[in-house]
């Protein structure tokens, strides 16, 4: 039986596969506007709609070769918004067109490869980048080394296959005689501590260091501090934070806001600003992250007002707000019943483009619509459609619907509202 594609369909094909034959190209064609890969790689962070996307990357005017990393972060982006519209296929076909010599000289590195492993791992392609990775011989004419071998492991853990790298660990290694390195480990630490073992986690730390004579990093440390934090084992926590302590690699401000993240959420606030002044003693300067915990310890023990406070003055601080920042912030104000406070804060996430996720934004429309705010409710709906692609908005129409909110009617633009 013959299968029919949509005309849309068919014009998104035919631009995949315009970019797939001209980006892997040392030479491509000059379109009508043109990007520099690092322009395009920030565009790409801004853009949620995948033909977008992929119009984007199809604008860059350089050849890969010209500047790899940003080439390689701009295609990565593209992909993962393919995938996220679940256009595995399409996002698959971007980043295997990377590994033709022929057209990519690039792909004969495996600091390259091993990137576009990575990549794979980011859009959610895991038997991908394990093909990629048992690809890396033949395209490179080497063996391969703990670089591919790690890239592949973390692109597991990144795509939520960390169940998987116990067993690909013991037998890829083996299999091509890898000796994995201190990375290699701290990614197998990893993916056991999600898979809720910590205790087979610890035992692999502790061959590692006895067995292997390889020294824990503050990522290998970190990761089991927070393990033991999430599992309740406070104890246990503090007694491995003083091992690392007097170890060869002193906590760092990653390992710092796992204890932050630890107070914040069963502890009070004068407890988070304690350890933030410890931060700052040590030189690990408090970042966004941390104050995000502070925040949420404020809302979490009903200081609104203090959380808001904390919010606006960032800046002052030297940090910038990130998507966690919006999130938390507008979730804690909607359950306080400050739809008012949080429609300010969507607005602010929106100039941003880091809007929260349809759960949290639920949250403030519903708000909205029973204080009688109608039109608010009605111009966040508008504004968010207009930003995803349909494919994404599948919820918000549910919404409209259940709400009695009509997309066809005037409304006020809450961007527009603060241009």
């Amino acid at each position: 039986m013959a299968t029919f594609l949509s005309s849309s369909s068919l014009r998104r094909r035919h631009l995949l596969l315009r970019l797939i034959s001209t980006t892997t190209m040392t030479t491509t064609p000059t379109p009508t506007t043109t990007l520099s890969a690092s322009a395009a790689k920030s565009r790409l962070r801004r853009e949620f709609d995948p033909d977008r996307a992929i119009s984007i990357l199809s604008s860059v005017s350089e050849p890969p070769s010209s500047h790899p990393a940003s080439s390689l972060h701009a295609l990565s982006l593209a992909a993962r918004r393919l995938s996220r519209s679940r256009r595995f296929a399409d996002a698959a076909a971007l980043l295997d067109a990377r590994r033709d010599p022929a057209l990519n000289p690039l792909a004969s590195s495996e600091p390259y490869l091993a990137a576009l492993i990575s990549s794979y791992g980011a859009a959610s392609l895991p038997d991908h980048a394990l093909a990629a990775f048992r690809d890396v011989p033949r395209l490179t004419s080497s063996p391969h080394s703990p670089l591919s071998f790690n890239a592949l492991l973390s692109a597991l853990v990144r795509s939520k296959r960390h169940r998987r790298v116990p067993a690909l660990f013991r037998d890829l290694s083996a299999e091509l005689r890898i000796v994995p390195d201190a990375v290699s480990y701290g990614i197998l630490i990893k993916a056991l501590c999600l898979s809720g073992k910590t205790q087979k986690a610890f035992e692999t730390f502790q061959q590692m260091r006895d067995e292997k004579s390889i020294a824990p990093t503050a990522v290998i440390y970190t990761t089991l501090i927070d393990s033991l934090y999430k599992e309740g084992k406070d104890r246990e926590a503090d007694d491995l934070w003083k091992e690392m302590a007097l170890s060869s690699c002193a906590p760092d401000r990653t390992a710092y806001n796992v204890r932050v993240m630890h107070r914040a959420l069963h502890g009070r606030p004068e407890e988070v600003l304690e350890l933030l002044k410890e931060m700052e003693s040590v030189g690990a300067r408090p970042d966004t992250i941390s104050y995000n915990f502070l925040m949420t310890c404020y809302s979490k023990n009903g200081l609104f007002d203090e959380a808001k406070e904390l919010y606006k003055h960032l800046g002052e601080k030297g940090c910038v707000p990130n998507a966690a920042t919006y999130k938390t912030l507008l979730a804690y104000l909607c359950q306080n019943g400050d739809f008012e406070g949080g429609l300010g804060v969507f607005r602010d996430s929106l100039r941003r483009n880091k809007v929260p996720d349809f759960r949290t934004m639920k949250m403030l429309v519903e708000g909205l619509a029973k204080e009688g705010k109608v039109e608010e409710a009605k111009g966040v709906i508008k504004v968010v459609k207009e930003k995803f692609p349909d494919d994404l908005v599948g919820g918000w129409k549910k919404l409209e619907k259940e709400l009695g909110l009509s997309s066809e009617d005037d409304v006020t633009n809450p961007e527009e509202e603060t241009a």
